[in-house]
């Protein structure tokens, strides 16, 4: 089976293109920058195309021949950038792709979407806590979450059309080569000691980065994930303490965890994000940032597990070791 993967020299798509090759298929990646793991992703096999989603021409070049697609180029974590970025990247293209997908006989499309659809899940400050589930209230809470929610809706559109798509929400990924959140904390953590804006009580749910791939292999195989939408996550959700007290552990360093007051952490962010609009450098703090300390993610999978068969192979604990091998061994610790 021919596979394509958008955005598939990033972090999550890169893994995805490795696992699609290990499953016996062929890959098809496009994404508009090479990556750090370029070289590796071809010696593997896979048919790299350096392009934009958002160019017509170069979909249709990489839909050609595809039997599946799936979508996880976005316009992510980008500071100080028009919004037109993001809706051209996570709206329009998408619109574009699926009627392409449509014309060329794609059998099925899997949409990597986002927990953040869902904004902060208020039920996680009920005792004892609620977690969220696919049926929780849409309300983001950036731009970049609010065009992933408009990519779904262009998603159900064509499903309405009789289009085979599965909608994936993956909850934070991490793993090895992860260039974002966790690197962060690991290497905040190496420095001994560690700020809270806040309690750092709030609820935050990982994924390994495998674990979510598997997913993708199950939207596939079953066909009663046409029309669906998922979240996708680990089996448990921890307070943000405790996530940083095990990359402590993990790490054997003995890191003071350092309490500040949210709100004026928050306040002054938008301060800083302002000043650095006047600036060619990205902000060190800015609210989405800061915001992170407050939001409540927490998730059931139970619809996954049902319906996919969905199992995380890969525990928090070993998920957190393996991706510190592997940025020691890489030179990012």
């Amino acid at each position: 089976m021919k596979i394509l993967i958008t955005g598939g020299t990033g972090f999550t798509g890169s893994h995805l293109v490795k696992h699609v090759l290990r499953e016996g298929n062929k890959a098809v990646v496009l994404d508009n920058q090479e990556g750090i793991v370029l070289d590796e992703l071809k010696r593997l096999g896979a048919e790299v195309i350096i392009g934009s989603v958002a160019d017509a021409a170069v979909l249709r070049r990489a839909v050609d021949g595809c039997e599946v697609v799936y979508h996880l180029a976005a316009a992510f974590r980008k500071i100080n950038v028009p919004k037109s970025e993001y809706d051209n990247t996570n709206i329009n293209a998408m619109s574009s792709l699926l009627e392409i997908c449509q014309k060329s006989g794609v059998r099925k499309v899997v949409y990597c979407s986002t927990q953040g659809v869902h904004g902060n899940i208020e039920s996680l400050a009920r005792n004892p806590p609620v977690p969220g589930n696919e049926n929780s209230p849409i309300k983001p809470e950036d731009y970049y979450q609010y065009t992933k929610h408009e990519g779904e809706k262009v998603a159900a559109a064509f499903m309405e059309k009789g289009m085979d798509i599965t909608i994936l929400r993956p909850t934070a990924l991490y793993g090895p080569a992860d260039p974002g959140r966790f690197l962060m904390l690991y290497k905040q953590v190496k420095k001994g000691w560690f700020p809270f804006f806040g309690k750092g009580t709030a609820f935050y749910h990982p994924v390994y980065v495998e674990n979510f791939c598997d997913a993708f292999t199950l939207a596939v195989e079953k066909p009663q994930s046409k029309g669906q939408t998922y979240i996708i996550a680990d089996d448990k959700y921890f307070q943000i303490k405790e996530i940083v007290q095990k990359i402590a552990d993990i790490m054997g360093v003995k890191c003071k965890m350092i309490y500040l007051p949210f709100y004026p952490m928050y306040w002054f962010s938008y301060i800083v994000a302002g000043i650095y609009k006047l600036l060619p450098f990205e902000p060190p703090l800015f609210p989405r940032r800061v915001d992170w300390y407050r939001q409540n993610r927490g998730f059931d999978i139970s619809k996954a597990r049902d319906e996919l068969g969905y199992k995380p192979k890969v525990g928090l604990d070993e998920g957190l070791r393996i991706t510190y091998e592997w940025y020691k061994e890489n030179g990012f610790l």
